[in-house]
């Protein structure tokens, strides 16, 4: 698969609709089936953590007091994604805060992304549920850190993303899997998961 960069936030609510705030950010670059560069900071968005959050990130308000203001982490880790294609787990979700705190320093986005827990959903049926924490046991994936922490969970979908890669070149036969391939699957239903594949494989790609 072409390179791509696995984004994960730790926030202080739901959505940037109503409100929240990124208090965290980490991105991974994935080339050649490794993780080979990464990018990490706290970020102070000038908003309180509410306590249920701080309990479970254990990111607290003394720590982001002392974080780099947000503007400044978001010009950076744009730079670091640049042109990249991304992944992140429950896409829906962090690609909202994703394109709100870009759009706050005047930063545009249109890059695509991949949701690795609907791709999960497609390719790994058995899985008890597709949370990630729970993939990553039932994957045996890597332990990277505390979950609901940016850089850990980063990471983590970024190891089960290239786990769901060599799981279906291995059930399919594929030479490889391409980030195409994958957004495809993420559309397709689970039932029609075969038919995604071989339909895909027999159109030619540049």
């Amino acid at each position: 698969m072409e390179p791509v960069v696995v984004i994960d936030f730790e926030i202080t609510g739901l959505s940037p609709d109503h409100g929240a705030r990124a208090t965290e950010i980490a991105a991974v670059l994935v080339r050649d089936g490794h993780v080979v560069d990464q990018y990490q900071s706290l970020m102070n968005a000038g908003q309180p953590i509410p306590a249920f959050i701080q309990s479970l990130t254990g990111i607290t308000n003394s720590m982001i007091r002392r974080a780099p203001p947000a503007r400044q982490v978001m010009a950076e880790v744009a730079d670091f994604v640049g042109n990249h294609s991304m992944v992140a787990h429950n896409a829906s979700f962090d690609r909202k805060f994703w394109e709100a705190e870009l759009a706050r320093i005047g930063h545009q986005t249109m890059q695509p992304f991949v949701c690795s827990m609907l791709v999960a959903r497609r390719v790994l049926p058995g899985a008890p549920n597709h949370k990630l924490g729970t993939l990553a046991t039932y994957a045996s994936l890597p332990v990277t850190g505390r979950h609901h922490r940016a850089l850990a969970d980063a990471e983590m979908a970024a190891h089960l993303t290239l786990f769901l890669e060599r799981r279906l070149v291995e059930q399919f036969r594929l030479a490889a899997v391409s980030y195409e391939l994958l957004q495809r699957i993420q559309r397709a239903s689970r039932p029609r998961l075969p038919e995604c594949v071989q339909g895909y494989c027999r159109v030619p790609h540049r």
